[in-house]
């Protein structure tokens, strides 16, 4: 059931508005409000699909309302009317985030329309919303331990910005859900988020991957193809194992982020790009500056921001929580009952050396949910999680 909320100072366009929505589906919960004050109060108070608003009106006029509210519920899809308005009003009102500006005396045809498509629009947020929330507790980060705290209040302070980060840390510490929180609180969060694992590309191929290549610029290039910069455009590249990069596309990459453009492969024509680019590594890059492997100018580019995620040695006070989500999320794909972890057997997989980190738990809780009994136990740890 849709609710929609019609404030307007006069009762006959009210009343008229009101028959327009019921005629269209008699489902709609319909409520008014005759000034401004009444009508942000409702908003306050309720969650509506959509908010018929006139523009003139006593105490508080329709773009006042509308400002507030985009402060109090910013989701609220609005349809201002006006007999008053001119094309500048109109403009203002859908930059202020109005779904659209209707002039009175209202043309039914144009209202319907209107209106059914607002109702859409809000279906669409709501439906977004719901799938960002499911994308956020895929890479949920778990742990409440100062350095987990610390990593959280440096991704608030980042996330907004455009400014390159690099993360370091081992193997299975949790690099990927640091450079996925980062994309998801940004303002590119709406943009693609495109992963390139440098470690798992060939030399010889991973400038192809990275920019794109023209037909015939190699044996096998048959077609034109986009490089991850291109397809990462109005979003995050995330290069993850950056360390592992050739010298030759190191060179490209400095130059791609120094000039905001690229070159595919086998091309001369400079293609421009608006990406952030999130870089990961589980190598010592200032060594590898050292020996030859990694450019320092690069280095400079990429390390706006360093965030190093500790293994999971550095946190152990975060295990039960861990494991406790672990536990949930194993449940539930396997289709098996959630296992309480005795205290005991918490207490021993916290005085392991995880070498494997966040991974390695995961794969130990797995196989402790598949082999343990009804409550893990000590022995059941001993047994099944030894090293």
């Amino acid at each position: 059931m849709k609710k929609i909320l019609i404030i307007e100072d006069e009762a006959a366009i009210r009343r008229v508005l009101k028959r327009i929505l019921e005629q269209m589906d008699k489902t709609y919960k319909i409520d008014e409000a005759v000034d401004g004050v009444e009508g942000l109060d409702k908003i306050k108070n309720n969650d509506y699909d959509l908010v018929l608003c006139d523009i003139k009106m006593p105490k508080k006029d329709g773009i006042e309302v509308l400002e507030e509210s985009q402060k109090i519920k910013p989701d609220t899809t609005f349809v201002m009317i006006s007999g008053h308005g001119n094309l500048e009003t109109a403009v203002e009102t859908m930059r202020m985030g109005a779904f659209d500006y209707i002039e009175k005396p209202p043309d039914l045809n144009r209202l319907m329309t209107s209106v059914k498509n607002a109702l859409e629009h809000k279906a669409l947020v709501v439906e977004n919303k719901q799938l960002k929330k499911k994308v956020n507790k895929k890479y949920e980060m778990i742990g409440q331990s100062k350095k987990m705290q610390q990593i959280k209040e440096i991704i608030e302070k980042v996330a907004p910005t455009d400014a390159r980060v690099l993360i370091t840390g081992s193997n299975g510490s949790g690099k990927e859900l640091v450079a996925h929180w980062i994309h998801q609180k940004s303002q590119r969060s709406r943009g693609p988020m495109v992963e390139v694992n440098c470690a798992a590309i060939p030399s010889e191929l991973i400038e192809s991957v990275l920019f794109g290549h023209v037909k015939g610029s190699f044996t096998g290039a048959y077609k034109d193809k986009k490089g991850k910069f291109e397809q990462a455009h109005g979003g995050t590249l995330f290069l993850d194992e950056v360390g592992d990069m050739s010298l030759s596309a190191q060179a490209k990459v400095l130059r791609a982020l120094q000039e905001n453009k690229i070159t595919r492969v086998g091309s001369d024509k400079d293609i421009k790009v608006d990406v952030r680019v999130i870089a990961a590594t589980n190598k010592n890059l200032k060594k590898e500056i050292a020996e030859g492997r990694f450019r320092e100018d690069l280095y400079h580019r990429l390390a706006v921001i360093l965030i190093e995620v500790p293994s999971l040695n550095e946190r152990r006070e975060d295990i039960p929580l861990l494991i406790e989500h672990f536990s949930k999320k194993i449940a539930q794909e396997q289709g098996m009952p959630v296992k309480k972890f005795s205290d005991k057997a918490i207490k021993l997989l916290q005085n392991y050396d995880w070498t494997g980190n966040i991974r390695e738990l995961r794969n130990v809780v797995e196989r402790l949910m598949i082999l343990g009994g009804a409550e893990i136990s000590e022995s059941d740890v001993k047994m099944f999680a030894s090293k």
